[in-house]
């Protein structure tokens, strides 16, 4: 029987960008500065590196200024890359991390027989990438993650905890749209995309940007099942 994440029938679905990269390639540097502690997301970084080899291969999904993750990576001696929507969040990664490698492209262009061919990859991280998807695409793209990860590859991920569906918020200056699922039925979308949760954790957050509200994040250190 096949996985229902190997299926990865985009269809008819329409693929909405509209104002998403946008919103970051004018926040530029701003954007760490308005999140400047991520200690969930170092931390979740940190069990990859302890459980990976030397040299490893590492995809970076949404890597925006390439600071904390990719750079934290590199530093370990992780052989990088990182994908962005937003072309200034690349050009600034290159700068802070120049021993990785990034492209500005969508994670649907990694899905297979996408115009991206990435090979495969002994971790993925998503922090925060995927709730910019609306939820019909989510498992689309979980099964991307799937496709890209060796058997036994392990995937980090982070989503903010919220019942909510392409939902446009204010976001430091203008709006962004976002997804979000309460924590039973994100542990659901994921498993049922074919990873095993090997670790979970939650951390309340006030970013330093006034019309962004306190959220509950929650990460997920995965492994791909076979």
């Amino acid at each position: 029987m096949s996985n229902p994440a190997d299926e990865l029938d985009y269809g008819t679905l329409r693929l909405d960008r509209t104002g998403q990269a946008e919103a970051f390639d004018a926040l530029g540097d701003r954007y760490d500065e308005a999140f400047p502690h991520k200690e969930g997301q170092v931390a979740a970084v940190d069990w990859l590196i302890r459980s990976l080899a030397p040299g490893s291969r590492v995809l970076d999904l949404g890597c925006g200024t390439g600071l904390p993750t990719a750079r934290q990576l590199a530093e370990a001696g992780f052989a990088v890359v990182g994908v962005d929507l937003s072309a200034g969040m690349v050009e600034i990664a290159r700068a802070h991390v120049p021993g990785g490698v990034f492209h500005h492209a969508d994670i649907a262009d990694l899905r297979p027989g996408g115009p991206l061919e990435l090979g495969r990859f002994e971790a993925v991280t998503a922090f925060f990438s995927l709730l910019m998807l609306p939820r019909a695409e989510i498992p689309l793209a979980l099964g991307t993650v799937r496709h890209l990860l060796v058997p036994g590859g392990l995937f980090a991920l982070s989503m903010v905890e919220a019942d909510v569906d392409d939902f446009t918020i204010p976001f430091i200056g203008t709006n962004i749209r976002v997804s979000g699922y309460l924590r039973d039925d994100l542990r659901a979308v994921v498993e049922t995309a074919g990873f095993e949760i090997v670790e979970e954790s939650s951390h309340s957050y006030a970013p330093a940007a006034a019309d962004i509200q306190p959220e509950v994040q929650i990460f997920l250190q995965c492994r791909r099942r076979a």
